[in-house]
Formats: C-alpha cells, structure tokens, sequence
C-alpha cells in the first residue's frame, strides 16, 4: 500500500486546478499588461482570480498581492512594517520562537539591523496568549508576528484575540497562514489581520506561487523592482496558469471545508489515539487547538530518520519536520521551543493528511508505526540502558 501523509510539505494539485491551468495556457496567454484583446483577456482572468481568493479570505481585490509562495509573502510583509516602523522611530517586533524559518531568518536579519525582536515563549502545548503578547508590547514596537497554524505541530493559534490586542494598541499584524489556508475557516476581517501570507502548494494548487494580503492602509516596500505589476508592489509578468490555478484549488477547499474538516479530523484522532498507546511517546502540541490534519509524535530511544526511512519501505511518506529544513541534521527548533530534549526532539515524527486519504491507509499507518518504533528500540543501544536502568527516560 501507498499512503502519502506528508501533506505539509506539499499537497498533490487538485484536478480542478489542473484543468485550469491547462485552460490558461491554451487560452489566456496573453501578458495582462497587453492593451490588445488576447492580453485584456490574459488581465480578465487575472482579476478573476484576484476576486475569487480575495472572497475566500474575506478580503477587498485591492488588498490581494501575488507573489511566488509563501516565503516570499512572508518577507515582504515583515520587512515592510520593519521599514514602516524605522520611519516612525519604532524598532521592536514580536513573535514566537517557533515560527517558520521564512520568519526567523528575516528576523535575524532585520536584528543584525539594530531591531530588537522579542519572541515569545510558546510553552509545552505549543500556545502562545493574546495576554503574552499584550504584555510583550511596548510603544516603539512596529509589528506582531505571529503564525496562524505551526508547519510541524499543527498548533492552531488565537489569532482572532492576539489580533484584537494589536488593533487595540494601533500595532500592525502579520500572520504566516500558509498551513491554515484551505484547512480552516480564515477570515482576515473578523481575525484583525494586517498582513497574511499563503501559499498554493499547501490546499492543492500549483508550486510557485502564493499569495500576499495587504490590509488597506498598510504599505509595502518591494522586494523586486521593475515593473508596474501588483499595483507596483511586485515586479513580473503574472503567471497567470498558476495564479488562475491557485484561485481554483482555493475556492474548492473553502466550499468543502466544513466536510473536510469533519472527515480529516476523525482521521486525525484515530492516529492520535491508536500512536498514543507507544510507551515512551508523547503527541507534540495541544491536543485539541490543531488543524485537523497535523499529528506530531516523539518516540524516546529511536532516531527519525531511521523511522522515516523504514516507514518508507513500508510505502508511507511522511516527514520529521518540516519539509524546508529535512536535511538537516539537527533537532527541529519547534519540538526545543516546547521544551523536549534534544534527544528525544530527534526522535520526532510527523504525519500529516487530508480528505484523500481513508480510514484503511489511517489504519495501515497505525499497524506499521509501532512495529517499525519497536524494531528500533530493539536495536539501539540507547533503548537498552533506558530499559536497564542506566539512563532515566525522559517520557
């Protein structure tokens, strides 16, 4: 059996989107920057698209700005309110420890700056509080950022609360929603959010591409200068197949989102349940605020890679970590943000689903995950002076 539960990293394009893509670049190829026909036609589905998602999120077209993914949303939002903040005299920003490393990078950058950045505490249930970061604030800060859903644990944020906080105190606010989008309900006005940042890969649309929302009254510098496309904020010919592509994939899983959620999230509970009966594990982040996709375990006396790797043979993909730094060697800096040691973060496991997958490959998961954990242990060294004595468990 093949199970692909890996959908974090990337989900497999929607045939919707497909469709749409080939329609695009059969009939739309045009440059929407054209004058002609074939190019006003190209600008046409270029807006359609823009009000298409612009709905799904709740959003004005004017505050729709398309980028190549999520990274790229994320920098631009960031450095922005950054740039905005150091005209006022402002040079402080908050955010948690375990954001994506699209936000901890541009952070590291902007202190090497002079920006001073306090990140948050996000305790052993991966949580953070509209409270913490309202005692965070203080008047020379320029920005809250702060993720919607965690890449790795799945941990859903109050968004809604620490967004009210910021509108309260006039303080912009960005999200990282890339692993929310297409999953749960986001709706950017009723959620107090400033800037957002997503990415088609993540709810079935084309890679490359995402997606930049700008509340009105927030102003963005360029990362890429040249031509007047996005209203002047985002150099490039459009591309349109994917943006087109992007749109189609976004509208499907918003339509079906309330069924979705109620399929993945049974599926979701039978991993946690079935996984939790491994001695010497522990599920990573709060049980119930998650997306209903994201599982994330750590089993004591094993290595993730191994277990991957074997997981594989089996036929299941599934990932350690996130999927942008799986080749490194080192411990996911989310699971030691919760407080797991070193050695037991090493030992993590992530699977994540979505509404193609059934109960039987759920199932297959459940079977060969505790024989494969088993059969490491086993072998380890390590597993034996845990079970010996000679070291105390840490689970």
């Amino acid at each position: 059996m093949q199970v692909y539960a890996d959908n974090a990293a990337t989900t497999r394009i929607s045939d919707a989107a497909k469709q749409e893509m080939i329609l695009c670049m059969d009939e739309f190829y045009g440059n929407p920057s054209s004058l002609h026909t074939i190019g006003q036609k190209a600008a046409e589905k270029l807006f359609e698209a823009r009000k298409t998602i612009a709905q799904c999120l709740n959003a004005d077209v004017k505050e729709i700005y398309f980028t190549s993914g999520g990274s790229e949303a994320d920098n631009q939002a960031v450095l922005s309110a950054a740039e905005t903040g150091k005209l006022k005299g402002k040079k402080h920003i908050i955010s948690t420890a375990f954001e994506h490393h699209a936000i901890l990078h541009t952070l590291k950058k902007l202190e090497r700056e002079g920006f001073e950045i306090t990140y948050l505490d996000v305790h052993e249930n991966g949580l953070v509080t509209a409270e913490e970061v309202k005692a965070a604030m203080r008047e020379d800060t320029a920005l809250v950022t702060i993720m919607y859903a965690n890449n790795e644990i799945g941990t859903i944020q109050p968004i809604r609360e620490i967004g009210a906080v910021c509108r309260e105190k006039g303080i912009p606010f960005h999200t990282d929603a890339v692993q929310a989008i297409g999953h749960v309900k986001v709706d950017v006005q009723a959620d107090n959010i400033d800037f957002l940042s997503l990415s088609a890969h993540k709810f079935h649309g084309p890679k490359g591409v995402g997606v930049l929302y700008a509340r009105k009254g927030m102003r963005l510098f360029n990362l890429i200068e040249g031509g007047a496309q996005e209203r002047g904020r985002r150099a490039g010919t459009e591309n349109i197949p994917a943006i087109s592509g992007m749109a189609v994939a976004l509208k499907d899983v918003c339509d079906h989102m309330e069924e979705n959620e109620k399929k993945v999230s049974a599926l979701r509970d039978i991993l946690i349940e079935e996984l939790s009966k491994i001695p010497h594990s522990v599920l990573n982040g709060d049980r119930e605020q998650r997306l209903p996709g994201t599982v994330n375990f750590c089993f004591e006396g094993i290595e993730g890679e191994s277990l991957l790797l074997l997981l594989d043979a089996k036929g299941i993909a599934a990932s350690s970590g996130s999927a942008c730094t799986s080749g490194s060697l080192d411990p996911s800096h989310v699971l030691l943000a919760l407080g797991r040691p070193h050695e037991v973060a090493h030992g993590s496991l992530r699977l994540s689903i979505d509404h193609y997958n059934t109960e039987e490959e759920i199932r297959y998961i459940t079977e060969k995950v505790p024989e494969i954990v088993d059969y490491l242990r086993n072998i380890s060294p390590v597993w034996e002076e845990l079970e010996k004595g000679e070291r105390a468990h840490v689970i």
